[in-house]
């Protein structure tokens, strides 16, 4: 260390350390592939790798980045790995790998314009790529990028109450489907609606937002003195990747004056596609839509995003009235006439330069290869049902839609409840094995296995041994009886 500035390196000392930290990178994206999919280790294991006292004195950095290497990176479920099927997996690209190390090197403050004007010209820009992609209007529309799902969730829904109710109301109601992320629960409860005020809908048989329900939902509740004020339509659900009927819920949200969002945190960004365009229809019809590009347009964590129709909603739900007017920001306000000041449109004053990485990534590879990044995800599900249905021993629970297939254990001999059993305990024993991680999720109340692979490295091969080897552990843990 430097005997000068504090918290300093020699210009020698960061060399060394971006070479070896680089260096880690280039490996993870080179070798990805050969190491384990997930590794999860106890509690007592990680306690005594990596608990230690409050440093007083120095440690040499390298050693450090050699701890991270040997133990924290190795142990996780890798979400970037081409056989990562669980969830809603987060391959990424090296661009914009880079894009987050300038972001952090800089430390830009992109709060408001005072600050960062040009970056905040580029998030700009990011935005209106954005909207255009999903079909709001080029002048009108606007939107602010955040952490993730669960914030742009939670920043709709604080905005559409603002525009239809101009703020808390006791009778405001929220409309759901049953297949709604949780995030839009953990939201509404945040933002203090009661667990009354939220109308969970039922679903169709294939797990879309039943238009007959929710009407006589809406009717029910006018008819008892409520206010409806927001539908939340699904754009790709984490279960399964249905999509609601999007263009039929714009209708009738435009008849009952109701805000319509569409939660496409997962499946929005497939827009770009033919065949997500064509699923997707009427999307571009919503008052607000989730779209988070550190899913299927492939940008590391964290980068989540809402956009609105209108720009100003998201002014009127998140500027500061002048009566509470931080006096420390004066000359920000004072400076700054037509500009847009991101701290105003949505819940951070601080926040990073996110729109780099994407735009960066964006500007290099361009939206062609992009397109063709997703098509693939589309592919090898669609490849997956097949082989399933090759298989002979597979249940097709709901078909590959979205870049996810989902299904179970095929034998007319067991139980429901052994099917079930058998299904739990083959996630088990796959998640063990280390090739590939399938997760489950739930259907009508029963556990089934599910396939999201849209990492753009994944192959039709390895989709083909993943599926062989749950065949063998379903059949082993059927076998036991």
């Amino acid at each position: 260390m430097t005997q000068g500035i504090p918290l300093q390196l020699s210009h020698d000392q960061m060399k060394a350390l971006g070479t070896q930290a680089l260096d880690l990178v280039i490996e993870h994206f080179e070798t990805n592939r050969e190491n384990p999919v997930a590794v999860t280790i106890p509690r007592a294991q990680t306690e005594q790798m990596l608990r230690t006292p409050l440093p007083e004195q120095a440690t040499p950095v390298s050693e450090l980045v050699e701890i991270l290497a040997r133990d924290v990176f190795p142990n996780a479920l890798k979400s970037d790995h081409p056989r990562f099927y669980a969830f809603v997996p987060s391959p990424t690209n090296f661009v914009s790998v880079i894009g987050d190390l300038l972001i952090s090197g800089h430390n830009l403050f992109a709060g408001h314009w005072m600050a960062a004007s040009a970056a905040g010209q580029i998030e700009i820009n990011v935005i209106d790529w954005l909207n255009q992609l999903v079909g709001f209007p080029a002048k009108e529309g606007g939107g602010i990028l955040v952490s993730g799902g669960s914030m742009a969730n939670l920043s709709a829904i604080a905005t559409a109450r603002e525009a239809r109710l101009g703020g808390p109301n006791e009778k405001a109601i929220v409309y759901c489907s049953d297949q709604t992320h949780s995030s839009m629960a953990k939201g509404l409860r945040i933002l203090g609606f009661r667990p009354e005020q939220k109308r969970t809908i039922a679903t169709d048989d294939g797990f879309r937002l039943s238009i007959r329900a929710l009407e006589a939902a809406i009717a029910a509740d006018r008819a008892a003195g409520l206010l409806p004020f927001c539908v939340v339509a699904n754009a790709g659900t984490t279960n399964t990747g249905a999509i609601d009927p999007l263009g039929p819920l714009a209708d009738l949200c435009a008849r009952e004056r109701l805000w319509l969002h569409v939660d496409g945190a997962y499946g929005a960004a497939a827009v770009i596609t033919d065949r997500g365009k064509k699923a997707l229809t009427g999307m571009g019809r919503a008052d607000s839509i989730t779209l988070d590009p550190h899913k299927w347009l492939f940008q590391p964590y964290e980068l989540g995003c809402l956009l609105v129709r209108e720009s100003t909603t998201l002014q009127k739900a998140f500027r500061v009235e002048d009566e509470d007017h931080a006096d420390y920001l004066e000359d920000v306000t004072r400076w700054v006439k037509n500009d847009v000041n991101f701290y105003e449109c949505g819940v951070q004053l601080t926040r990073s330069f996110k729109a780099l990485k994407l735009w960066l990534s964006m500007r290099t590879f361009g939206l062609a290869e992009f397109r063709r990044a997703i098509d693939i995800g589309f592919d090898m599900a669609d490849h997956a049902e097949r082989t399933l249905r090759a298989a002979g021993t597979w249940e097709i629970t709901t078909p590959s839609q979205m870049g996810v297939v989902t299904f179970r254990w095929k034998d007319g001999s067991k139980s429901a409840a052994q099917i079930d059993a058998i299904t739990r305990a083959t996630v088990d024993l796959m998640r063990e094995d280390g090739y590939a991680l399938v997760m489950s999720t739930a259907l009508e109340h029963r556990p089934v296995l599910r396939l999201c692979p849209i990492n753009p490295g994944t192959n039709s091969s390895e989709i083909e041994e993943t599926i062989a080897r749950l065949g063998r552990f379903s059949a082993e843990v059927g076998a036991r009886g």
